[in-house]
């Protein structure tokens, strides 16, 4: 199948297969006398595949290490692995995001509790003056429990 189709099948771009192509995460395509590229059945659901991927946030270094060059030798194990790796990544990612919003909850609720005869500068300085107690205080935990790992 020509490029053009492919696209079509796929929903993606033309330059973007050319791109995929380029790169090696699209393998097995043929060019013809006339210079034009031609496809296999297979490279439509390559495409799917690596779209999906990077939907589901594997950088193309990574779908190009769990992409096998023939579809239809797929190591289980492997793909397993590396599917629970990403997950885990992603939890991680999630603790980390959940972390830093419940700092952003803290800061406004101090910002917010001005004291109503001071100005924003004075309220600033203070809250900037708590942030700093809470991380002096803290510190030598978090180190304990940087040295625990």
């Amino acid at each position: 199948m020509k490029i053009g189709e492919l696209a079509q099948r796929t929903g993606l771009a033309p330059s973007r297969i050319r791109f995929y192509e380029r790169i090696g995460l699209l393998k097995a395509v043929e060019r013809q006398e006339n210079g034009y590229r031609s496809y296999p059945d297979d490279a439509v659901l390559a495409l799917k595949l690596i779209a999906a991927g990077q939907r589901a946030g594997f950088s193309l270094d990574e779908l190009r290490a769990l992409l096998p060059s023939d579809l239809a030798s797929w190591e289980h194990g492997t793909l397993l692995d590396t599917l629970r790796r990403k997950v885990q990544d992603i939890e991680a990612l999630q603790a980390q995001l959940a972390q830093s919003k419940a700092h952003l909850v803290e800061l406004m609720a101090q910002i917010e509790a001005k004291p109503q005869d001071m100005d924003c500068a004075a309220n600033a300085r203070r809250v900037l003056s708590e942030m700093q107690l809470i991380e002096a205080d803290s510190a030598p935990a978090t180190r304990r429990a940087r040295r625990r790992h």
